[in-house]
């Protein structure tokens, strides 16, 4: 009786301690148990997402890609966004709030300074593509409907944080963040990053303040630290392993299987890099891999082949197909059913998506063909740097020659092209092809570049010269659809993109709708009347977008 008393009262003791317990799940992720790396790369990954989600309407709406909508209104519908939204906020924004004190207060200021980076980052995204988002009121437990900051004012707090992200680079750091995925903790490369951010801000807010744009972007030429070499481009690397986990680029991911299918390549871009030159651009073989090389016959397969063009479409204008030998997409805004093309469509290249370079093979795409998905995304490359100094110095006489950054520019662009698909299995099967076919990758780079320095001077006034290097600088922001997305806006360049298929589309997206979750979920948050609104610094007039 005695022993079975005293296991009772144990089992009391026990009981009254696992609910004491039942106070601290030891299972809960906390700020005391919390892996500051696995924090950082959570970080990183998430950025991945937000950049992919952001930037694929910025390409659909600068026809780098099919656009699968009639007018543009659907294109920009308010679930659209909702994937993105999240990411931010309940991602990236969430962590890098509880990982940046945390930070500091252990002087691990190089992950602090990678967490305000890539925050001050996301948040000039969602200003670009919004408008006036939450902010301060936001990733607060006590507060579940958080009203919005006005954009401008979203603009000086990234700066801020920004600058905070560089003081952190330069401070005395206990550990370096070696986990880092982007840069493997490098803090020059990172305070680059920092810098060039900074100038894609100024340069946006050119239209609203040219006096204050001017002089930050010549203390940032001057700082001499802005992104300048291959070594420094910003750019998120995929590898090629199918599962646990997939680590392919997403549009390789998208494209490359036995039945093929994915994106729609834009007709437009294709037949600007196929023939506005006179001759291909370098980099075509690169960006898009043709599973044919012959245009098709069979309406069955293609039903624009006997359409006749659009009237409100200019004889400039590419219509159904950009060429003779295969390059096979769709024109802007074109909704058109799914026909049996999966294997016939112009597919990702090797840059970026690590796809399949294009030898002419025509044979359609595989599972783990080309370079198995090890691509990039290139978020703010060297050559970026130097097209934003080169629309600077031209509208703002800021430091520098706008001819000289626009050449320095375009090579850029050609090398880091180049440099990757060379880095990768498909390295082979170029020397092979160009050996076989006579072409120098130099002696194309010297014709093309050429090409364009003549053009630029045969340009008779500041806006002819400003569309070339808009123009060059949408060329080679592939696979970028935020930048892509502002230059347009900005600049209302390149000029004359092709029209929409419908011939009244509605109006051209000025800023996109909020995601409908946002407005669903927070009591405050308000709709947009219009796409019509334009974001704080584009006061550009109105039907210069079409």
């Amino acid at each position: 009786m005695i022993k079975k008393l005293s296991a009772l009262l144990i089992c009391v003791v026990m009981v009254s301690s696992c609910k004491l317990d039942l106070l601290d799940n030891p299972n809960a992720v906390t700020t005391s148990n919390t892996d500051i790396n696995y924090l950082l790369n959570s970080i990183e990954l998430n950025y991945r997402t937000h950049f992919n989600q952001m930037s694929d309407p910025g390409m659909r709406l600068t026809r780098m890609l099919n656009q699968g909508s009639a007018i543009y209104d659907n294109a920009v519908s308010p679930s659209n966004f909702d994937g993105a939204w999240e990411t931010a906020y309940a991602g990236l924004m969430t962590d890098a709030k509880t990982l940046i004190p945390l930070a500091e207060s252990s002087e691990l200021f190089v992950h602090a300074g990678i967490a305000r980076t890539l925050r001050a980052s996301v948040l000039l995204n969602l200003v670009d593509g919004f408008g006036d988002v939450p902010y301060t009121q936001a990733i607060d437990a006590t507060n579940f409907n958080p009203g919005v900051d006005q954009a401008q004012t979203s603009y000086e707090t990234a700066l801020a944080e920004l600058d905070k992200a560089i003081a952190n680079f330069a401070a005395t750091s206990k550990s370096g963040a070696t986990s880092d995925l982007i840069y493997g903790g490098n803090v020059d490369n990172w305070t680059r990053l920092a810098n060039s951010l900074k100038l894609k801000a100024y340069l946006n807010r050119r239209l609203i303040d040219k006096s204050g744009a001017t002089t930050a972007i010549n203390a940032l030429v001057a700082g001499n630290k802005l992104i300048s070499t291959a070594t420094q481009n910003f750019a998120f690397r995929f590898g090629s392993n199918l599962t646990n986990p997939d680590t392919r680029h997403p549009r390789y991911a998208g494209q490359y299987s036995p039945t093929g299918g994915g994106d729609y390549q834009a007709n437009a871009y294709m037949g600007a890099l196929y023939s506005s030159k006179g001759f291909p651009d370098p980099r075509i073989r690169y960006y898009f891999y043709r599973q044919t090389v012959r245009n098709p016959t069979d309406v069955n397969v293609l039903r624009c082949i006997t359409n006749t063009k659009p009237a409100h479409y200019s004889d400039a204008d590419v219509f159904c197909l950009p060429s003779s030998v295969g390059y096979w997409g769709r024109d802007h805004l074109s909704n058109e059913g799914i026909p049996p093309d999966g294997l016939l469509r112009t597919a990702w290249g090797v840059y970026p998506a690590g796809g399949l370079y294009d030898n002419d093979a025509g044979v359609p795409v595989s599972l783990g063909a080309g370079a198995g998905g090890a691509g990039i995304h290139p978020i703010m490359m060297r050559s970026f740097i130097d097209f934003m100094l080169a629309e600077s110095a031209l509208t703002l006489s800021t430091t520098g020659v706008a001819k000289d950054l626009l050449k320095s520019a375009v090579e850029k662009s050609m090398a880091d092209v180049r440099a990757l698909a060379l880095g990768t299995i498909e390295s082979g099967k170029i020397s092979t092809f160009e050996a076989a076919n006579n072409l120098v990758w130099a002696d194309q780079v010297t014709r093309y570049v050429t090409k364009v320095l003549a053009d630029y001077d045969a340009a008779a006034t500041t806006d002819a010269k400003l569309n070339i290097i808009a123009t060059e600088y949408w060329l080679a922001l592939h696979g970028n659809g935020i930048e892509s997305y502002n230059l347009y806006r900005r600049t209302g360049k390149p000029a004359n993109l092709q029209p929409a298929l419908d011939a009244n589309p509605g109006a051209f997206p000025r800023s996109y709708y909020y995601p409908s979750t946002y407005i669903i979920r927070n009591a405050n948050a308000k709709q947009k009347t219009s796409l019509t609104i334009p974001v704080f610094w584009d006061n550009n007039t109105a039907g210069l977008l079409r």
